[in-house]
Order: C-alpha cells, then sequence, then structure tokens
C-alpha cells in the first residue's frame, strides 16, 4: 500500500510558483556565463528562455513547476533581458514540430538500406 509523504496543499504549492521578492529574483534568476553556455546550445528561443526559467527555478524552490508558462513574470523578464530574447518566446515552450516518421532518404543511404542493400537484403530469400 502507498504511503502519502505529502498533503494535497503541499503537492499544489510544489507545482505552481510563489510571488518572488527582490533578493530572490536576484539571487536567482541571474545567469552565469556557464548557465548562459549551457542554454544557448538550444536551437529555439522558446526552448532556450524556458530551460532558463527552469534551471532558475530548481535552486530557487527545489522543484521545477510543471506550468513554467506560469514563473513570475519578473524572473521571464530578467532571463529575457540577460539572454537578449522576448518575453513572449516562453510561450511556445514546450511546444515542439512534428518529428517526421521513420529515417530520412539520406539517413537510408548511409545505412544501406536503400535499394535492397545491406545486410537485411542479402539475407533475404
Amino acid at each position: 500500500m502507498a504511503t502519502r509523504i505529502f498533503t494535497d496543499e503541499e503537492l499544489e504549492g510544489s507545482q505552481s510558483f510563489p510571488a518572488i521578492g527582490k533578493d530572490e529574483l536576484i539571487r536567482y534568476f541571474t545567469l552565469t556565463p556557464a548557465d548562459e553556455a549551457f542554454l544557448r546550445k538550444f536551437r529555439r528561443a522558446q526552448n532556450v528562455l524556458g530551460a532558463a526559467v527552469q534551471l532558475s527555478a530548481l535552486p530557487w524552490l527545489g522543484v521545477v513547476p510543471d506550468n513554467v508558462h506560469a514563473a513570475p513574470p519578473a524572473a521571464v523578464g530578467r532571463l529575457a533581458r540577460q539572454l537578449g530574447l522576448a518575453v513572449a518566446d516562453l510561450s511556445g515552450y514546450g511546444e515542439r514540430e512534428q518529428t517526421p516518421h521513420g529515417p530520412s532518404a539520406g539517413d537510408r543511404r548511409v545505412s544501406g538500406v536503400e535499394a535492397g542493400e545491406g545486410h537485411l537484403a542479402q539475407g533475404a530469400g
């Protein structure tokens, strides 16, 4: 039988962002050069900003709330300014483009699966 560790209120509180004070804003939402280098590895602006919110929220709250979009506007603004991004970029975070199904033509050529080549075609029959 499962034992509950947290009350409903505690669980709800761990999944949302509380109000933030100026000291917390400066302490937790100031990126280091290493933070910025890590974040710049993401290709899309919304992923850079969304990951920045998560990276900053974890040491502040001890968890990353489910709804990153609900982060305090002052915190998102501070991160966006440091990264040279628009606050609105966060709205696209968590959305992703459709992944193509199956390998691309280039992948098939490299792996030798195109035109009946490769070990699968040789052993068939």
